[in-house]
């Protein structure tokens, strides 16, 4: 195994989360060999909404650099919240959630997990899709 050390890691490519919204590759395990965090960056244009999930046993921060998004979270959906540039989203681990861009402007925000994979530990919630 290798022994860690700090390294730079380049944006990646584009790709699209289980969630539905596209990601740009960043600090993961597979780039950084780290263990228990990962950090990606996710542009939500006009309109889009991410499809309702949870992180099982890992916690989640976004800091939106621009834009603005919302966000229904918690059992049934039933708590809202929004965040514009310049402030920071917790979301603890095992909480259902689903992001929108109501706006009419692109949204940019930072993403890290507790996890070396942005997308391990989803379990997706479709039957919270319909909700709002």
């Amino acid at each position: 195994m290798e022994t860690p050390t700090c390294k730079v890691i380049r944006s990646g490519e584009a790709y699209q989360g289980r969630q539905g919204l596209t990601y740009l590759a960043g600090l993961t395990g597979a780039t950084a060999g780290s263990r228990e965090i990962c950090m990606t960056f996710v542009v939500l244009p006009p309109g889009a909404q991410a499809k309702t999930h949870l992180h099982r046993a890992i916690e989640t921060a976004v800091y939106v650099i621009e834009g603005e998004a919302e966000m229904y979270f918690g059992p049934g959906l039933g708590e809202r919240l929004s965040a514009r540039a310049g402030e920071y989203i917790y979301i603890p681990a095992d909480m259902p959630h689903r992001v929108h861009n109501r706006s009419g402007a692109v949204c940019r925000a930072v993403v890290a997990h507790t996890a070396a994979d942005d997308q391990a530990g989803i379990v997706m919630l479709p039957e919270l899709d319909t909700v709002f």
